[in-house]
Formats: C-alpha cells, sequence, structure tokens
C-alpha cells in the first residue's frame, strides 16, 4: 500500500523509552528541557548525572518482552486513530517505542510559516 503525504498535516517521528532504560548523562543520546530542539546537541556524557538519575529510580529499569513489543506495535494504530493522528508506521524494541505520524498542525505543535 503506497502512502501519500497530505499537505495540511505534519510528520512527527515520536520516540519513548521503557523505564530506566536511557538516561540522561549516559553515552548514549538523550534529548531534556535543554536540549531539545531541531539541530541542537544531545545531552553530553555525564557519569555523574547518569549515576545521580540511576540513584532515584523506584523500580529497576524495564525490559520490554518481545510479546509486549508485538502488543505496542498492534496497538500503536488504535491509539493514534484515537488522539486523531495519522498512523504511517512503527516499531518496538526492548527498551524503546517509534512511532511515524501525521497530525494537524494548528492543535498538536506550533504552526510553522515556510
Amino acid at each position: 500500500m503506497t502512502q501519500q503525504l497530505n499537505p495540511a498535516r505534519t510528520t512527527w517521528h515520536i520516540t519513548f523509552g521503557a523505564y530506566g532504560a536511557r538516561l540522561h548523562g549516559d553515552e548514549r543520546p538523550t534529548v531534556d528541557l535543554e536540549h531539545n530542539q531541531r539541530g541542537e546537541a544531545f545531552v553530553p556524557a555525564d557519569d555523574g548525572r547518569s549515576r545521580r538519575e540511576r540513584d532515584r529510580m523506584k523500580f529497576p529499569p524495564v525490559r520490554l518482552t518481545r510479546e509486549q513489543c508485538l502488543f505496542i506495535q498492534e496497538q500503536l494504530p488504535q491509539i493514534c486513530e484515537r488522539g486523531g493522528w495519522t498512523y504511517r508506521t512503527g516499531s518496538a524494541g526492548e527498551d524503546h517505542v517509534h512511532a511515524l505520524i501525521d497530525m494537524d498542525p494548528t492543535v498538536h505543535g506550533e504552526k510553522r510559516a515556510d
């Protein structure tokens, strides 16, 4: 099936992680309130920050099972439909989820004047 872009909607790539799977300050890139604009650098590696974040955790890190990943992938289209978004594709891994969706920029996100 060929997907068509809708010029009245903007496409978003949304990624979120499982609890404790990726902490700010470790060697893998993360985004926080000070590092969240397009083109900005990710949060820098910082052993102290990573350790403080791990110490604040109330539960062990979550790792999704294959069955949980498949369930998430099955549910993404319905979640997007309920939110008024157009689901394009998505994938779940043991520690994070990706979704590519289209949404109305006047409702979700900033309206850009290009």
